[in-house]
């Protein structure tokens, strides 16, 4: 593995290799490894530091690492034949970048990846992790699962977008950040990417998305705190997917 630094600072301390293989164990996928596998996958790793809105990679480009999110945020960005872009999701800590090549026959980026503050991703050969899908059946079909996971909210979306709402696209997903399971009393969810991106991702402006927000808040269905949004009523939450805006 390429050379790590010594620590100075909170952030730094991420960077050590330990932290390194739980963020690697922490990707469902690459979590079945047994020590040895970890070890010959991080020796082939590196760190790479972006500055904010630097491009970690572009759609069509030769994927040849697949990356995963240390500290930060990546915004990952399809580009239409048109030229517009279209935001698909933002990535944070322990998220994986570029790992749809793997699938894909031209072995290429499918997206772009932009990062929209200063962000530091593990980058691992895209070959290696081809090995470790051949190698570790278990690794594949986790694969495998969580790559029908992801084309289903991709389709979800794309129905989303073209047959409901602005309300429905945002209850869409706030839902899908909520714990896998049943549970009771509130649930909290993390809204830490940047208000004008998570409107680009809900296909809205910014002040719509604030115009909803507002309107679940005075029914009672949410509370928000900063970067908190708490769902009091996820029951009520769900009914306003069939509501009109």
């Amino acid at each position: 593995m390429d050379t790590v630094p010594e620590p100075s600072s909170s952030s730094d301390l991420l960077l050590r290799p330990r932290h390194l293989r739980e963020l690697v164990r922490g990707v469902p996928w690459l979590g079945g490894l047994d020590d040895e596998a970890l070890e010959v996958l991080m020796k082939d790793a590196g760190v790479r530091t972006l500055g904010s809105r630097e491009w970690l990679f572009r759609q069509d480009a030769p994927a040849r690492r697949v990356y995963i999110v240390i500290n930060g945020l990546v915004r990952l960005v399809r580009s239409a034949r048109d030229g517009r872009l279209a935001t698909i999701r933002c990535v944070e800590r322990g998220g994986t970048l570029g790992e749809l090549s793997m699938v894909s026959g031209p072995g290429i980026y499918l997206y772009c990846a932009e990062a929209l503050r200063r962000t530091q991703v593990l980058s691992i050969p895209a070959a290696r992790c081809r090995e470790i899908l051949d190698r570790h059946p278990e690794c594949r079909a986790e694969f495998m699962s969580r790559l029908a996971l992801e084309l289903t909210d991709r389709l979800e979306d794309m129905a989303l977008l073209t047959q409901a709402d602005a309300m429905s696209r945002l209850v869409s997903y706030i839902l899908r950040q909520l714990p896998v399971g049943h549970h009771r009393g509130q649930q909290v969810v993390r809204l830490t990417i940047p208000k004008r991106w998570l409107a680009a991702q809900l296909a809205m402006t910014p002040e719509t998305l604030s115009r909803l927000l507002a309107r679940l808040r005075e029914e009672g269905v949410i509370t928000i705190d900063r970067q908190r949004l708490v769902v009091l009523d996820e029951h009520a939450l769900r009914d306003f997917m069939l509501d009109d805006d």
